[in-house]
């Protein structure tokens, strides 16, 4: 069974930076497109960033163009989010999420491609 853990999460200002990780185990990264979706309280799950397979196709949020980053290592089974210059709207919890095949980041871009998620990690950005 395939499980996602993710890490790195805290308690940022306004204009700075956090990495956030995530580890599956159960499985091979190689056969998964990765996302992070974020959820405030009261509101939908929406993608922040998507990466296909091979890494070599991405997606982001308009949102967070320009300032996220999103890696994958396929060896190492890991995928990380690098946030910067960070706004306190970004604040949220952050999850993980695999969703099976090898299409183009695009395909990914909503929360039922995903067949597994993590638990989630707060980010909160003070102003």
């Amino acid at each position: 069974q395939v499980q996602l853990v993710e890490s790195g999460g805290g308690l940022v200002q306004a204009g700075g930076s956090l990495r956030l990780s995530c580890a599956l185990s159960g499985g091979h990264l190689n056969d998964y497109a990765m996302a992070w979706f974020r959820q405030d309280p009261g509101k939908e799950r929406e993608v922040t960033a998507v990466v296909n397979w091979n890494g070599l196709t991405s997606y982001y949020a308009d949102s967070v163009k320009g300032r996220f980053t999103i890696t994958r290592d396929n060896a190492e089974n890991t995928v990380s989010l690098e946030m910067n210059n960070q706004k306190p709207e970004d604040t949220a919890i952050y999850f993980c999420a695999a969703g099976p095949g090898y299409r183009s980041a695009d395909y990914y871009t909503t929360a039922g491609r995903y067949d597994y998620w993590g638990q989630g990690t707060q980010v909160t950005v003070s102003s």
